[in-house]
């Protein structure tokens, strides 16, 4: 069990909190590139709780600022794209991407007003498809040069939905590898194209045996954990039988992202961003090692389950996840359709707003959950002391972090490690693009 005190401590990201203190020290996910259309490219957004406006002016270039405009405190998301920057619609006032202000015409001819006024703005990068911004003090950190950041565009595909709870249960089901076995149980085993249902549905590497039938006849796995220089490294064994093992290697990629195998040619990098305490937004890149990937397809498919603009959910607590008692008889485990985002939507939903970690009983197969938890306590009070934790990188260091290797698969009868290294490196070479020198390294032993 955890006290509430500490609970509270990994959960609130505002501004003046501890955790939200940390976050700010690195990119965080704002908004998708589709989000700021041509006609009139200026959203508002919240993360971390912060109210804020992500514009882009005439030039291409990419603004993010406080929402409320420094003058009087009026609306700036019902500003104007207009003469380099974005105009508030009460006085005319005029600010650059940068937060310059560039006009205040409603002033006396010759006033130098504008010269000393200066509104609060904040980095922004693209990254294939998704806007980062980094909310921190100082100059931002670098980004590791992950495979999802490396890949051509054409290579990956990017899309978000909206989570009704605390971002910290979101993080956390990513990196839980039982829950599979049950939550993610199909009792069909043909392949589901088109969702996220085809990572179970279809076959592992290496092998005709499909993902489901070994989650739902192999639910108590051994799971193995190794730290790394970008956060730790997940490898999931079943044994199949004497000769075969069934592996899966995942990845924490600290401080709110993971990255999970989708098919043998395809990984998910997910991010789990606060939007604030009680609501997140999950960012996810699709990257693809082998053929580019069809966007348009994937981005219909993604739109069957979400509507716009806000990315809700259609399946969510008001029409209890789309139920149905007689499919959780004959189909799926949850009754609740093919879609593991569904699934994962419900149970972490279900457990509040935030969840209250004093009254939960971590078991061994709560292992990578308890390793996050250190390793998040151990940054908080690292940021709070004024020293840089994990992951804030310069640019040497973000140069040499590199993958992650992630696989399922059946091991026949090899060294496990080996074997999923093996995979990675048989992969990175039949690819387009892909670098042969995925991310390695181990800061120390795995506990």
């Amino acid at each position: 069990m955890m006290s509430a005190q500490r609970n509270e401590l990994i959960t609130r990201t505002g501004p003046e909190r501890p955790a939200g203190k940390l976050m700010r020290l690195y990119w965080q996910p704002a908004a998708l590139v589709e989000e700021l259309p041509a006609e009139r490219a200026v959203k508002a957004i919240q993360l971390l709780g912060q109210n804020l406006v992500l514009f882009r002016d005439e030039q291409r270039r990419y603004g993010l600022v406080d929402r409320a405009c420094p003058h009087r405190g009026a609306d700036l998301a019902f500003g104007r794209l207009e003469s380099g920057g974005l105009r508030c619609a009460f006085h005319g006032w005029l600010f650059d991407a940068g937060g310059k202000c560039l006009e205040t015409p409603a002033e006396p001819e010759g006033s130098k007003l504008y010269t000393k006024v200066r509104h609060k703005a904040y980095p922004v990068r693209e990254r294939n498809g998704i806007l980062f911004a980094y909310l921190g003090p100082g100059e931002p950190p670098a980004f590791a040069h992950f495979d999802c950041f490396i890949a051509p565009d054409s290579y990956t595909f990017a899309f978000k939905g909206h989570v009704a709870c605390n971002w910290l249960q979101t993080l956390e089901v990513g990196i839980d590898p039982a829950h599979a076995s049950f939550l993610h149980r199909f009792f069909e085993d043909h392949e589901q194209a088109g969702n996220y249902g085809i990572q179970f549905r279809s076959t592992s590497a290496d092998s005709t045996l499909p993902m489901t039938k070994i989650m739902r006849e192999h639910p108590s796995p051994q799971i193995d954990t190794e730290y790394t220089d970008y956060g730790f490294r997940i490898i999931t064994l079943r044994a199949i039988d004497d000769s075969r093992t069934h592996i899966r290697v995942t990845n924490l990629l600290f401080p709110n992202a993971f990255v999970i195998p989708l098919s043998p040619e395809m990984t998910v990098t997910q991010w789990q961003v606060p939007i604030d305490d009680v609501s997140c937004y999950w960012y996810a890149i699709f990257t693809s090692f082998g053929g580019p990937v069809d966007k348009e397809t994937m981005r219909r498919h993604r739109l069957e389950l979400y509507t716009l603009p806000d990315y809700k959910p259609r399946l969510n607590a008001t029409n209890d996840y789309g139920f149905n008692a007689a499919e959780q008889l004959h189909k799926t485990y949850t009754g609740m359709g093919d879609d593991i985002n569904v699934h994962d939507q419900w149970a972490v939903e279900s457990q509040g707003p935030i969840q209250d970690r004093t009254q939960e009983h971590l078991g061994a197969s709560d292992k990578a959950i308890a390793v996050y938890r250190r390793i998040l306590i151990d940054a908080i009070e690292q940021a709070a002391k004024g020293k840089r934790p994990l992951m804030v990188l310069d640019e040497a260091a973000a140069e040499r972090i590199r993958g992650p290797v992630t696989l399922d698969g059946i091991a026949d009868g090899r060294a496990l490690e080996s074997y999923w290294r093996e995979f990675d490196a048989r992969r990175r070479k039949g690819s387009a693009w892909a670098s042969d020198t995925p991310c390695r390294m181990r800061r120390r032993p795995g506990p």
